[in-house]
């Protein structure tokens, strides 16, 4: 299996260091990958990280990928199908889930406190 995830028990996590935002993203949303890597280029193996978006930060088009996507929304909201300037979409609250299988359009986003997503990510 190539990228596999290593042993790792319980350890506490520095929400303050080790964030940056990924390509293609806006400044204002952080991650930090907490176990794992992704090839998107050979499709293959698997992450789990974090994603924190800063209150007011929003992308502008939906993303697709072509990998399988887990997300649950730890703290904070999340606001899911906001248009070019911000405005609209559906908003969900803490303890709320989604999966993604590859190919799907998703988004744009948008937090207006702040939020904080577990993230995981793999090909199959």
């Amino acid at each position: 299996m190539k990228n596999p995830k290593l042993h790792d028990e319980f350890r506490t996590i520095d929400m303050t260091a080790g964030w940056e935002t990924p390509p293609g993203y806006p400044a204002g949303i952080q991650q930090k990958i907490l176990s794992g890597s992704l090839d998107e280029q050979a499709k293959s193996g698997n992450r789990s990280r974090l994603l924190r978006f800063a209150p007011g930060v929003y992308t502008i088009k939906p993303f697709v990928h072509g990998y399988w996507e887990e997300v649950f929304l730890v703290s904070g909201d999340l606001i899911v199908g906001n248009d070019e300037n911000g405005d609209g979409g559906e908003s969900f609250r803490p303890l709320t889930y989604a999966c993604r299988p590859p190919g799907v359009h998703h988004g744009p986003f948008k937090s207006i406190g702040g939020c904080v997503l577990f993230e995981i990510h793999y090909y199959v």
